[in-house]
């Protein structure tokens, strides 16, 4: 057996899966095994936006000890098929994780919003503390966007769980102020809480200087991409994209691409299906190392925010754009996070949801901009992610947070520098 000590991550999402937040899992659990220590991932065995994807029971992956649970995904057409599988996930979570040796510590996410439930057993259990990574905020998001009232019992009883996850948590990470305001305003954090904003998949954004295949297949007539990449959560609607989209279908510049998944795709489809969207290309997750292609494909990225989502979710697609040098065309309110970036750095626009006129001329004015200008901007947008927002920068500050045998007073804060402290 080894003397290794273990952390325990708990994720409903990991690697191969194209979900975000198991890219970025993956990232901290090499990271911490390059530290020395043994990380194993409990993690769902099917995809999680397609289900029908079965992923191998158990591997290594750089040196991570990955376990993928069965009956732990049923995918998410509906509130029930999506509680069944957080149950299973969770149960067997637990019981993984009370028997697992030399356990020294957990780090868990909000993905599943329950997944502290099985961290809180197992911590109590076999007395490790709790890492909890914050990536949105729950019950706060199914409100906002009023699926269920704020009296309903489900939402009493995740603030319940919540007060409790705060309370026991050694660290609580979270990826902007705003997070952390609200969080202040709502629970008592009985431990630290620290900013880390989510960092780019630079190592596999950097575009070869042989060209760009995918721009090649899917806009062969050299169109001026605006591309929407990531998932489209109702939380960031794309609406307002939408309808812009419809006012310059007769506009020959413009092609407006749709990259990912989530519920928000389905109005996309359905442009595309009644003949609305003749403009529109939808196309499913791409390949992590397919992401160099797809998001240099774009001349400008949109990134969206719902106008009650500030605090709530945190849109980090906004990062890729940047590490492949394009700029950004942010739809939603401010102030925000993506507003502070963009205000601060000068790297895209801003425009309300809703404003469909609005949006419509910040296409037209990027599009009439020159080669040198766009350069100009793209050069701008890499210098932001090589400067503050990198992976090796911030995945080590992550890291150092949650790393038992780093002493507090080493922890590194590149947010509360750059003007994102909590």
């Amino acid at each position: 057996m080894s003397s290794q000590p273990l952390l325990l991550v708990i994720s409903q999402v990991y690697v191969p899966d194209p979900a975000s937040v198991g890219q970025h899992i993956a990232d901290v659990a090499e990271t911490m095994v390059r530290r020395g220590y043994r990380v194993r991932v409990l993690t769902s065995r099917r995809g999680y936006d397609n289900p029908s994807e079965i992923f191998p029971a158990r591997e290594t992956r750089s040196g991570v000890d990955v376990v993928r649970l069965p009956f732990s995904s049923f995918g998410k057409r509906s509130l029930l098929h999506r509680v069944a599988g957080q149950v299973l996930f969770l149960l067997q979570a637990i019981v993984h994780g009370v028997c697992a040796p030399r356990l020294c510590k957990i780090l868990v996410s909000t993905s599943p919003p329950m997944a502290s439930i099985a961290a809180m057993v197992i911590s109590i259990i076999r007395r490790v503390p709790i890492s909890y990574w914050v990536m949105d905020l729950n019950p706060d998001q199914v409100v906002a966007l009023r699926r269920v009232g704020a009296n309903n019992i489900a939402v009493q009883a995740l603030r319940w769980l919540n007060r409790r996850i705060f309370a026991r948590a050694s660290e609580v990470i979270v990826l902007d102020r705003f997070m952390a305001e609200r969080i202040r305003t709502q629970y008592d954090v009985a431990g630290r809480m620290e900013i880390v904003p989510p960092w780019p998949h630079d190592e596999h954004v950097e575009l070869a200087a042989a060209g760009n295949p995918f721009r090649a297949k899917y806009n062969p007539d050299g169109r001026f991409v605006v591309m929407y990449s990531g998932n489209h959560s109702l939380a960031s609607p794309v609406t307002t994209v939408l309808e812009a989209a419809r006012r310059l279908r007769d506009d020959a510049r413009f092609r407006f691409m749709f990259i990912g998944g989530g519920h928000g795709k389905i109005e996309v489809d359905e442009a595309i299906a009644t003949g609305e969207g003749t403009n529109l290309i939808s196309l499913p997750y791409q390949p992590l190392e397919q992401l160099c292609f797809s998001l240099s494909a774009a001349d400008v990225h949109l990134v969206t925010l719902g106008s009650e989502m500030v605090g709530i979710i945190h849109p980090c697609k906004v990062y890729g754009a940047l590490a492949v040098g394009r700029p950004v065309i942010y739809v939603g309110p401010a102030p925000s996070h993506v507003s502070d970036l963009m205000e601060r750095y000068a790297v895209g626009w801003q425009v309300q949801q809703g404003d469909v006129d609005g949006l419509v001329e910040q296409l037209r004015c990027v599009a009439r901009l020159s080669t040198a200008e766009r350069a100009e901007l793209g050069q701008r947008a890499k210098q932001v992610i090589a400067g503050s927002f990198g992976k090796a920068t911030l995945c080590d500050t992550f890291c150092d947070l949650i790393d038992p045998q780093c002493a507090a007073d080493s922890c590194r804060s590149v947010a509360t520098s750059e003007g994102f402290a909590a």
